[in-house]
Formats: C-alpha cells, sequence, structure tokens
C-alpha cells in the first residue's frame, strides 16, 4: 500500500514539472448557447438517462449543453452529491453505465455538449472513515488514504477517529469550508491531485462530457480549479461559489487564473438573488442591481440562472429559497440577458411554449455571453431594455405592468405572455410566427409578425417548403395562418418594395386526437401478492383513485394472459398530453416504486428486489405481451386518404391525400401502428 502511495505520489511530482496545456479560459468569449439544468431535486424517474435520450432532437433545438447530476454509483439511491466510486462503478440511480455513455453520444450527434456534476471537495468512504474504494482504470490503480483527508476535517472528529484506527491524516487544514459527514480531501496532496487529473480527463476523453459544472467550490481553493481544468482542457467549467456577493464570486473567478488567465466561470448568484427580489416582491427596479451577466469585465464568466435544485421547493417542509411567482417574466430578462443562461429543467417541462419563444429569439438576434445590455426603463411594474446582437437588436419589457409597455420606437412586438414582452429591431427584416417547430395538435393557428421598416410591408407565405414570393398567399401583420394536419413546413417573408426578404422557417407534426381507453395488467408472482391496490394519480387530474384513500383500489380478481394472472384496471386517456401514474401496493403499507406517465395499455412484473427505500421494483412487460409484426407492409392498393392510427385507436396523423406506409410514419419513434387499416412496425 505505502510503495503504490510512492509511486503514484511520484508520478504527480513529475507531471508537475510538464509544461501547462494551452488554457480554455473557463469559458467560450461570445458564446451563444444555452443550457439547461437537466434534473432536479429527487427527479430520479422524470430524468433517467434514457428519459433525457428520448427528448435530443427536441433539446438540440434550443439548448447546446445539457447538465448532468454526478454519474457514479454512490452506493444507493443519491443525487449524487455523496460522491464514492469515480473510475469504476456508472450504474446510478439514473440509469446504467451504458445508457450513459448513449445519451451523451447522442446528445454529441445532435450538436449538444454533456456537463458533469464534478464533487470533488468530499468524498464517501465503503465502511468506516478512511477506506475510499481501490479503484482499477486502464491498468493504473487508484486509491486514496487517510494522509489525503485533511487535518481538521469534521471539526476534529477525523483526526480523534483516525487515532483510534492508528491511522496518520493529511499535513494541510482545509483550504475552504468544511462539510460534516464525508471525507473533505486535501488539495494539496499529490496522491489526490493525481486521481483528481485523471477522473476529470476519463470524464472528457472516455465518456465524453464537454465540461464540468463544479459543485461546492467554497470548499476548498480556487486555484485547485485552475489546476484541474489547465491539465484537463474541458471546453466549459463552472463553478458553484453559492453566495450572493459578487465580490466574493469575482475573487474567485479570478482565484482559477493560471499563467494569468481566468480557467472558469461561475454561476451568477448575485443576478439570481436580483430576480428573487424583484420577482417575490413585485419590485422590478431590483433588477438595476444586476450580478456578473451586467459586469463588462465578468460577464463573459456568469452562467445565469433562476432556480437550481439547492433553491427549488424540495417539499412543502423544506422550502429552501424559490422565485414564487412571476417564473416566465424572470426567463424573460435571463434570456434577454447576456452570460449564458442555464435553464431549471421543471420550468421547461412546465414553461415550456413561452421558454422556446424566448430562445428562439435571443438565436436569432444573436445574442451571447459578452452582449451589451442597455436599461430603458426602470420602474417598479415594469423593467425594459435592449441587447445587442450580432444579428439585431431585442428589447424585453418584464414586470407586472410589461403587457401595457408601448412598442419603443424603430421596434416591432413580436411576442409576449404572462408579463413579458419582446421587440424586434425594425431594421432586422424579417417574419415572426408565433407557433414555434414541433408536435401540434388539431391545426393550430400560427399568429405571423411583420418586422420591417416598411409602412407598407405586407406577409407571404407557403405551406408546402417552397420559397414564398410576390405572388404567395398573404396575410397582414399579426394575422393568423391554420396549419392543416400532417407534416407542414411554413416558410414566411416579408414583401416590401415587391421583394421578399427575412425567411423564417418553421416545420410543425400536425396530428388528431380522438380520446381511448387503456388498461394497465400488473402481475404479482414473484412477490405472492392475492391481491393488488392501485394508487393512481396524474394527467388531466380525472385517474385519481375510486377509494380516495391510500393505498388507493383494491383488485382481487385476475385475468389470464398468456398463461400468467393479471389484475387489471381501465382508464379513459383524454387528451394527447393525458397519462396516469401509478404505485402498487399492499394494505400493510407494502408497495412499489412509482410508475409514472403511463398512456399506453401495458403490462407490469412485480419484482422481488427493492429499492434502497424499501420499494418492490416493477419491470415493463409489455413488448412481451403485445403481437409482434416485422416489415412494413405494403402500400393500400386503394388511393384513398391516408391515416395513421396507434395500436391502442388513437389518429396520430390524417393526409388529404394517398401517401405511402413510409411516409405516413416518417419521424414517428419506432414501433406497431395502423396505417389505413393494415398493421405496420417501424423498425
Amino acid at each position: 500500500m505505502n510503495i503504490i502511495k510512492k509511486t503514484l505520489a511520484t508520478a504527480v511530482c513529475g507531471m508537475a514539472l510538464m509544461p501547462l496545456a494551452a488554457s480554455a479560459q473557463g469559458w467560450p468569449e461570445k458564446y451563444q448557447g444555452v443550457m439547461l439544468q437537466g434534473f432536479y431535486w429527487d427527479s430520479y424517474n422524470v430524468t433517467q438517462w434514457t428519459q433525457l435520450e428520448s427528448q435530443a432532437d427536441e433539446l438540440s433545438s434550443y439548448f447546446k449543453l445539457v447538465w448532468i447530476p454526478q454519474s457514479a454509483y454512490c452506493g444507493g439511491k443519491s443525487m449524487g452529491y455523496n460522491p464514492l466510486y469515480w473510475f469504476s462503478n456508472y450504474n446510478s440511480s439514473f440509469g446504467s453505465e451504458a445508457q450513459l455513455r448513449s445519451m451523451i453520444k447522442t446528445f454529441k450527434q445532435k450538436g449538444i455538449g454533456t456537463i458533469a456534476d464534478v464533487v470533488i471537495n468530499h468524498r464517501g468512504t465503503l465502511e468506516n472513515w478512511f477506506d475510499f474504494p481501490v479503484e482499477t482504470y486502464k491498468g493504473t490503480t487508484y486509491k486514496m488514504y487517510s494522509t489525503d483527508v485533511c487535518a481538521n476535517d469534521d471539526g476534529g472528529k477525523a483526526a480523534a477517529q483516525a487515532k483510534s484506527q492508528g491511522v496518520s491524516l493529511g499535513k494541510n487544514n482545509d483550504t475552504g469550508e468544511g462539510w460534516d459527514g464525508m471525507r473533505d480531501l486535501d488539495h494539496y496532496s499529490p496522491n489526490v491531485q493525481q486521481c483528481v487529473k485523471a477522473y476529470l480527463k476519463m470524464l472528457l476523453n472516455d465518456f465524453g462530457y464537454s465540461g464540468f459544472r463544479y459543485d461546492m467550490t467554497k470548499g476548498y481553493a480556487a486555484s485547485f480549479t485552475g489546476l484541474y481544468n489547465v491539465y484537463a482542457q474541458p471546453q466549459f467549467s463552472v463553478g458553484e461559489y453559492f453566495d450572493g456577493n459578487k465580490s466574493l464570486i469575482t475573487n474567485w473567478i479570478n482565484g482559477t487564473k493560471l499563467d494569468g488567465k481566468i480557467q472558469s466561470a461561475a454561476f451568477d448568484f448575485p443576478l439570481r438573488y436580483s430576480i428573487r427580489d424583484a420577482a417575490n416582491g413585485s419590485d422590478w427596479t431590483k433588477l438595476a442591481n444586476g450580478g456578473l451577466a451586467t459586469d463588462n469585465t465578468y460577464k463573459r464568466y456568469a452562467v445565469t440562472f433562476i432556480e437550481n435544485h439547492d433553491t427549488e421547493v424540495r417539499s412543502a417542509t423544506v422550502q429552501q429559497d424559490p422565485i414564487r411567482k412571476d417564473t416566465l417574466a424572470a426567463y424573460a430578462y435571463l434570456l434577454a440577458a447576456p452570460g449564458t443562461p442555464c435553464v431549471f429543467y421543471k420550468h421547461w417541462v412546465d414553461c415550456k411554449d413561452d421558454l422556446k419563444k424566448m430562445i428562439l429569439l435571443r438565436n436569432r438576434v444573436g445574442i451571447n455571453n459578452q452582449s451589451k445590455l442597455s436599461p430603458k426603463t426602470v420602474e417598479t411594474g415594469v423593467y425594459a431594455f435592449s441587447t445587442n446582437g450580432t444579428e439585431g437588436a431585442l428589447c424585453a419589457a418584464v414586470g407586472t405592468n410589461a403587457n401595457k409597455y408601448a412598442t419603443p420606437t424603430g421596434y416591432a412586438l413580436v411576442a409576449e405572455g404572462y408579463h413579458w414582452r419582446y421587440f424586434l429591431l425594425k431594421s432586422m427584416e424579417t417574419v415572426w410566427p408565433s407557433l414555434p417547430s414541433g408536435i401540434y395538435y388539431d391545426e393550430p393557428e400560427v399568429e405571423l409578425r411583420a418586422v420591417s421598416a416598411a409602412s407598407d410591408a405586407r406577409i407571404v407565405y407557403t405551406l408546402d417548403g417552397s420559397e414564398p414570393t410576390a405572388s404567395s398567399a398573404q396575410v397582414a401583420d399579426g394575422g393568423k395562418v391554420k396549419i392543416p394536419a400532417g407534416n407542414v413546413t411554413l416558410k414566411t417573408g416579408v414583401l416590401a418594395g415587391g421583394k421578399v426578404s427575412g425567411v423564417e422557417t418553421r416545420t410543425y407534426d400536425v396530428r388528431s386526437f380522438s380520446p381511448y381507453q387503456i388498461t394497465v395488467y400488473v402481475n404479482t408472482d414473484n412477490v405472492g401478492w392475492t391481491n393488488c391496490y392501485f394508487w393512481t394519480w396524474g394527467g388531466d387530474g380525472s385517474h385519481g383513485s375510486v377509494s380516495g384513500k391510500w393505498p388507493g383500489d383494491n383488485h382481487t380478481s385476475t385475468t389470464e394472459v398468456k398463461g400468467k394472472k393479471w389484475y387489471s384496471q381501465s382508464y379513459n386517456i383524454n387528451s394527447h398530453d393525458d397519462a396516469v401514474s401509478f404505485v402498487f401496493a399492499q394494505k400493510n403499507e407494502v408497495q412499489t416504486v412509482d410508475v409514472v406517465d403511463i398512456a399506453t395499455t401495458s403490462y407490469f412484473e412485480i419484482l422481488a428486489d427493492k429499492d434502497n427505500d424499501g420499494k418492490y421494483l416493477v419491470k415493463d412487460v409489455t413488448k412481451d405481451y403485445t403481437t409482434a409484426i416485422a416489415g412494413i407492409t405494403a402500400a393500400d392498393a386503394v388511393q384513398r386518404p391516408t391515416t395513421v392510427v396507434s395500436v391502442d385507436g388513437r389518429t396520430l396523423r390524417r393526409f388529404n391525400t394517398h401517401v405511402s406506409a413510409a411516409d405516413a410514419l416518417n419521424g414517428l419513434a419506432k414501433g406497431m401502428y395502423i396505417v389505413n387499416g393494415k398493421k405496420v412496425v417501424m423498425k
């Protein structure tokens, strides 16, 4: 053991003599991307790696970075902030190593970089205070020792424990704030540095991460972040220096310098608190307090946000420090301002329509992390400002009176929502459609807004993907166009002086919906239950248990399917985004994990295995109980209008003419469908 330690320390000293690589300088200059925090507290089911990967197509249209939790195994169910393994075990509470790698690869293919949550302030042990895991990666063994722990860890408790175990701690005190409960690492230790450097290189070069979010950077000196980044060379680095004092955060940013260059960005907590005070107190003058993003020296290094897993309400008893109202107005400020905005996953799900519009307009103007912000109006009821991008200028009005804010001279109103408005500079000469690209139902209407300096400007458009011309269909500014069912490409342009300019394109997958019924089947053979309670919730709110009391509706009779007995219950799905969530239980508080957002007929087996909270695991075996049909059938010989229906009866697409099965299914997920009455399979 001591020989290994000496060898590692010698290797580190040897590396210290090597010249430093060219610095990545913390965060790219003039960066235009928006980041998504792809999780929230206890989002184990919702943000599994497979769930996030399935959203890659949609996310890639709005986000260039997705930050995910620390992804290695922590010894049980965990959000990742009690790190244990670094090199050898990546089967975490969010999915397997294979699923993690698949997600990162898919994100990269779609133009999304994945940001790793790096927790190196402290580390867990296996059974006692100092038995860190021994891990071998690519032929090298990595092991930490009691001597890698800060001398004053846990206020002297670690020293007392070390004495009782007959071992020694490191010689250096903590270089930042202490954290009880796990071992605070001594980053002066050559062995700690060797392990951290190898760990970070592995995340980038093996797993394919694009950068790091450093957790709890108050816990150790900023210079170590600089040291590690110069070695690992991430494209992106942001530190969580959890403090509203701007001077302390800028000191930390400057503290990461090596060779005179800043090596990491930081989360803009000062700006976050300005936004919180403005929204919660309905006093929008508070936005004038600003933060890193409004400081010309530091806005390149400002990752701005309004909520994260540490500020959100976690439960009725753990309220944290949330934005309690005017979330949309807060984001309207954030997404029109310099810095690199980070959107909270809960907000993305809840406010997607508005956030999409804001991000698209930010991108259209070309706002980046170093753009210039100029205040226009600072009042209790409204804060208005303009931001110059590489392609034009965006004016934003946010606050209680924002929807009364008059269009500024030289601008055109293009989008608005609850307590926010966006205006584009007229000289940009374009048209702005109110609906972003995506999936819609029942022939939605798109409002078109002209952005033009010409007083006689008209809007021309096409619905077949062709370029609009002076002879194309026209509407006036603010006119609406109905989008028909099917795959539609809308192209719009400004017609002024006989010429068309500023063409914008949107693609829509417009579907029809009819209510349908699903049945959920549950097999309990593995656990020997002779009845099964169904506790239900979610969707449109109509799916609660009939009993209204835990543990829900009791089922004692079964249905036999393929030789197995199943407890079952049927539910109505009333809209395209309706779904039902379940816990299957026994009356004596024995229960399964949550099974969420079920919208199709499904079969589940309750397993004998349990999670760390003692809840039975559930396996989805639906594919084993549905009829498999290989290949796509030949096109219907009768040339009639084509429809695409799911196997549970939903009309997914309706075309005005006959199209081939392949064309009808283009863009849909793998699975079984009914096209003009025939079963076909998308592989």
